[in-house]
């Protein structure tokens, strides 16, 4: 078979998480573009030698160089410099426009800049920006009641990202155990499941199961106990311990190299969470808001959490908004004074998150992302099982399995899923492709297409 077609462009951008460091992959084509915009202004008039020159359109190398000279080491993308999105595209600097395969780690479900969004993010920027929630302001109430209804909890708690959300889901796990299960001061347990990623706060960190996420940052926070994925015998043992408050995990394990645990499993969880009176704090921040083919991945088992996370697409990619989501009986333990966030709840965050919810609605991106994320795992079964042994995930929350050898492994898929190749010291087993959930079936074939062709090329 052919290898890339010439004068095509291909990219990816990889994540180096999870136990088994998948790479998250960015999968795109680029096609002509007519014409692009050229960044213009005025010079500084200062002669500080630090203040850049705006009288110039920026190459991809200059802003490679001034992330790397002034900005700290904590990620290391692939050489792309983009500055503009659009749907499912994003165009770099030097105006080749890309398929977008990675939506910001399923932050963009929505689209890049999706006009409903945008328009709403102006309106209210444009009226009140902040208040602190030290007084009421006309949009919070508004939100509050929308979200609620639409998920079916008494109440929501808005925090600004996604780690925030599972602090706070902590927290008030802490608090429903003293306060209402009635385990001893101090005692509280939650359970988290290994392989788990919510974030790189030192909470988060205290729970993983990956050393790249928590070496070196000890000590770490107690009361956290670890159980294998996907395991039910392992999670009822650790429930019968009266101490525990809660055990958290994703439906899905999205940095984990989108590991999808066995039918039934979510049911089960729910059964022993009612048999031995603890909660289960769903961590949807990835998998949620339509992404795997259902407005929440818990809805494809018809089960109910008791604490909900919600992030990354409730901003609509463009503000950043995260929830928590439960009754009364676990809310309301926590009282004034006791948490918050000088942001959390702000009018903007309010109207950006209702537009963002409003369209997944309006638009039936569940329904679309359960369609194409079904013809994607068709076609992509197809690929030879000598470099492809696995196909993965439910809705547009898929990933692969390469099979390394000397020659090639996930990571070399990735830099011939783009036309310039750049070395790293990166490598996995694994790839996630999660694009935008407005993607069409033309397009999803289109893509289908490049990803063949780069894989049949090894």
């Amino acid at each position: 078979m052919s290898g890339i077609q010439p004068g095509r462009r291909y990219f990816a951008a990889y994540n180096h998480k999870g136990n088994d460091s998948h790479l998250s992959c960015n999968l795109s084509r680029v096609a002509p573009v007519l014409s692009r915009s050229v960044h213009s202004g005025t010079r500084p008039t200062s002669t500080a030698a630090s203040k850049l020159k705006f009288d110039r359109q920026l190459t991809s190398e200059d802003i490679y160089t001034r992330e790397d000279k002034y900005g700290a080491h904590i990620y290391h993308p692939l050489p792309v410099a983009l500055e503009r999105g659009k749907g499912i595209y994003v165009w770099d600097v030097d105006g080749n426009r890309y398929y977008d395969f990675l939506s910001a780690y399923s932050a963009v479900n929505q689209g890049h800049c999706h006009p409903k969004i945008i328009a709403a993010l102006n309106a209210q920027a444009s009226k009140l920006t902040l208040t602190s929630r030290a007084f009421y302001n006309n949009v919070l109430g508004a939100y509050e009641e929308y979200v609620t209804g639409l998920f079916g909890y008494d109440k929501v708690l808005p925090m600004n990202t996604g780690v925030e959300g599972g602090e706070t889901a902590c927290k008030l796990a802490r608090k429903w155990a003293y306060t209402v299960k009635g385990v001893p001061k101090n005692q509280a347990k939650i359970v988290f499941a290994d392989g788990n990623f919510w974030g790189r706060t030192m909470a988060a960190i205290s729970s993983s199961t990956d050393p790249s996420s928590y070496e070196g940052f000890g000590p770490f926070m107690q009361g956290f106990e670890i159980i294998p994925y996907n395991n039910i015998p392992e999670l009822e043992k650790a429930l019968q311990d009266p101490n525990v408050a809660a055990f958290m995990v994703e439906p899905i394990q999205g940095e984990a190299g989108v590991v999808v645990p066995d039918k039934g499993y979510l049911t089960a969880v729910r059964e022993l969470r009612t048999k031995y009176n603890v909660l289960w704090i769903d961590d949807e921040v990835q998998t949620g808001l339509a992404r795997t083919g259902r407005r929440l991945a818990v809805d494809h088992e018809e089960v109910r959490p008791d604490i909900v996370v919600l992030g990354k697409a409730l901003s609509g990619g463009v503000y950043p908004v995260s929830a928590v989501l439960c009754d009364d009986e676990i809310m309301l333990t926590i009282k004034p004074g006791e948490h918050g966030s000088t942001y959390g709840g702000n009018p903007v965050a309010c109207e950006v998150a209702m537009a963002a919810l409003e369209v997944l609605e309006e638009e039936k991106l569940a329904e679309n992302s359960q369609k194409m994320g079904e013809l994607l795992r068709s076609e992509l079964s197809k690929l030879p099982k000598d470099i492809v042994t696995t196909v993965r995930g439910k809705g547009l929350l898929n990933a692969v399995v390469i099979k390394e050898t000397k020659n090639y492994n996930a990571w070399e898929v990735c830099l011939r899923l783009r036309d310039n190749c750049w070395p790293s010291p990166h490598t996995g087993t694994s790839s996630a492709w999660p694009p935008p959930l407005i993607i069409k079936e033309d397009e999803i074939h289109e893509c289908i297409d490049i990803i063949q062709r780069t894989i049949l090329s090894f």
